[in-house]
């Protein structure tokens, strides 16, 4: 008997399928998938499976890599005497790749229609694909893997993926931390990776009981759709899990991936670009489109669903770990609830420009935010987000289109992510399709449709940088 295939394990046939599609081919895609639940019983062996998904695993990475080149300029062009807050360079230019024969100022002069009937909307616009989009899961930075296993011996080291994003369009690794209750201390990460090893050496005497013990739990390891001790996952050794903390690093981001759990058939769920839970406090939306409505809430269903794709099914065999919501939920809400942004010396109380200290072009550029730009409609000052969610309709500009196993069409509404501290957290929207701040500021030049000048851009990056 034949299993039925799922979101979540494809068959044979349709991998071969993905894997023989161009990377941007016009394709028609059923809307519903055969069914929302993953197989429970396994049919293959481990061993097979190891040896079937290794194989294939350099072919995939390839072809990923492949649509990375095609999209994107991957060079290392770091800006002048810009770092991130603990000394990483910061990638400048506009990295998207513009289609033969025309220029930032043609597109934005083209009407959304005219665009789509040309097909000229630039590759690095359309919504980024998982590396392997047909299997998904967690993926994870090489430098993060490296350090776990140095420091705890646990290995999250996928046999069938590898992180493909060059390094130096990833955050600073580790992050510093920042935290409300302490801001004299400054920086108090010590350089380190926080992880079970070391979290009470650097943090007690620093936190309460209370928040010691949240924090524990979020760089605690536990059971995980790829990272668990059964024969469906993809690690070659049983393993503990992952932690919260091993995609928020540090409570920033690492910029590890993963498929969002709560959209079905696989080919339309959407990337994710792990966000930073710096500044959380002042948020009352969580989940990019999931509209959570508190941390905790956050924090108890990220275990409960979003680690096993949003199956409970599957997460009873897997080893799912129910939060207790009155202690351990609470505690690991009140550590994340005082993760602070990095400084913005040039930032008034206000969240505003201090005139005194910034410089012409980064006045030009508030400026330009605040006015035509049409930015601070969605990013208020002085956190530079409001709240809330919308839809961009970015689907205007192309026609739908199958890459390396994503369906590209209409993304929906996503919330508004928090501009303050921006420059310490490339790649930039929801799924990573952007590179860089000067690439952020292309796309929406032309999503609202606001014609800036060159000047007029450069003048808005380099506000943002101020952050």
């Amino acid at each position: 008997m034949t299993p039925t295939r799922t979101p979540i394990a494809v068959t044979l046939a349709a991998l071969a399928f993905f894997a023989l599609l161009p990377f941007a081919e016009a394709q028609e895609v059923a809307p519903r998938g055969a069914t929302s639940y993953a197989p429970v019983a396994g049919t293959e062996a481990f061993p097979s499976v190891v040896k079937r998904m290794s194989a294939a695993k350099a072919g995939i990475v390839a072809k990923h890599r492949a649509l990375l080149e095609e999209r994107y300029d991957l060079g290392d062009h770091p800006v002048p005497g810009l770092t991130m807050s603990r000394g990483k360079p910061i990638q400048g230019g506009v990295r998207v790749k513009l289609p033969a024969g025309v220029t930032w100022d043609d597109l934005a002069a083209m009407s959304p229609a005219e665009i789509k009937a040309k097909d000229l909307w630039p590759a690095g616009f359309y919504p980024l694909p998982h590396p392997n989009h047909p299997e998904g899961g967690m993926l994870f930075p090489k430098v993060h893997i490296d350090e776990v296993k140095s420091q705890t011996g646990r290995d999250l080291t996928r046999f069938d993926l590898d992180y493909v994003m060059p390094d130096r369009f990833l955050p600073q690794f580790p992050p510093a931390i920042y935290l409300t209750t302490r801001p004299d201390l400054g920086d108090v990460s010590q350089g380190k990776l926080v992880s079970s090893a070391n979290y009470f050496d650097l943090f007690s005497g620093i936190l309460n009981p209370k928040q010691l013990e949240g924090l524990r739990l979020l760089v605690t390891p536990f059971p995980q759709q790829q990272f668990n001790a059964t024969h469906d996952r993809r690690s070659l050794e049983p393993s503990l899990g992952v932690a919260c903390f091993d995609c928020h690093a540090n409570g920033h981001t690492n910029a590890a991936t993963h498929l969002v759990g709560d959209i079905r058939p696989q080919q339309y769920r959407h990337r994710i670009d792990t966000p930073s839970l710096r500044g959380v406090s002042i948020q009352r939306l969580f989940g990019s489109q999931r509209a959570l409505k508190t941390i905790e809430d956050f924090t108890e269903f990220e275990q409960r669903a979003a680690y096993f794709d949003g199956d409970h099914v599957i997460a009873a065999k897997k080893g799912v770990n129910p939060l207790e919501r009155g202690s351990q939920v609470h505690f690991m809400a009140e550590f994340q609830a005082i993760l602070d942004f990095p400084p913005a010396p040039k930032l008034s109380w206000d969240g505003k420009l201090d005139p005194a200290l910034a410089t012409d072009e980064e006045m030009r550029g508030q400026a330009v935010f605040f006015g035509k730009g049409r930015c601070n409609e969605c990013h208020q000052a002085p956190y530079y987000t409001d709240n809330s969610m919308h839809n961009l309709k970015v689907e205007r500009f192309f026609k739908p289109k199958m890459i390396n196993g994503r369906f590209a069409t209409a993304d929906g509404p996503i919330k508004t992510f928090v501009l303050r501290g921006i420059k310490d957290s490339p790649p930039y929207m929801h799924d990573g399709r952007l590179l860089t701040l000067e690439d952020t500021v292309e796309f929406f030049n032309l999503v609202l449709g606001v014609k800036l000048t060159t000047t007029e851009k450069s003048d808005l990056v380099a506000f943002l940088r101020t952050l």
